[in-house]
């Protein structure tokens, strides 16, 4: 029988892939309004400076899924395309296991498992600023959710190479 976080993890491999299929005009609906909502305090302290007027594009190549993001005026504000000048890119499990703070962010670039292309000043800056950001502005429901799904990801790595 499988424990709630690996239900979590494999309802992901299966609903996921589906987010490429949605119009882009949704996707950008849902995550304006999301990441806004979610990082509306470190938006109004400037947290997000460095991407003023500049765009990054994150990439998870898996799902076909790709995003261009700017800040402006304290708002977060997503494309579907713009002269980029960063761009990150990998899986959706990486992505997870940043997100989740089951990986070190550091680990993840070096490892290549994240590769961050164009301008590295901009993107090694995004990537210390995803690292700063405070776990508790989620919605605990939320933060709980990805700690779980990200533990399974991390256990799901240890135990696939073993199998092979």
């Amino acid at each position: 029988m499988l424990k709630p976080r690996a239900h979590l993890l494999k309802l992901g491999e299966r609903l996921l892939p589906l987010a490429a299929r949605t119009p882009f005009l949704l996707q950008r609906i849902a995550l304006e309004r999301s990441l806004n909502q979610v990082f509306a305090e470190p938006l109004a302290d400037d947290a997000f400076q460095a991407l003023e007027g500049r765009w990054m594009r994150l990439e998870v190549v898996d799902l076909k899924l790709a995003w261009c993001l700017s800040c402006d005026r304290q708002k977060l504000r997503i494309a579907e395309q713009a002269p980029v000048q960063v761009t990150i890119r990998g899986n959706w499990r990486e992505f997870l296991l940043l997100a989740s703070r089951q990986e070190d962010p550091d680990t993840l670039f070096f490892r290549r498992r994240l590769v961050i292309e164009g301008d590295t000043e901009l993107g090694l800056a995004i990537k210390n600023l995803i690292d700063s950001l405070d776990p508790d502005m989620l919605p605990p429901w939320l933060w709980k959710v990805l700690q779980g799904a990200g533990a399974q990801a991390r256990m799901a790595e240890f135990i696939r190479p073993q199998l092979l």
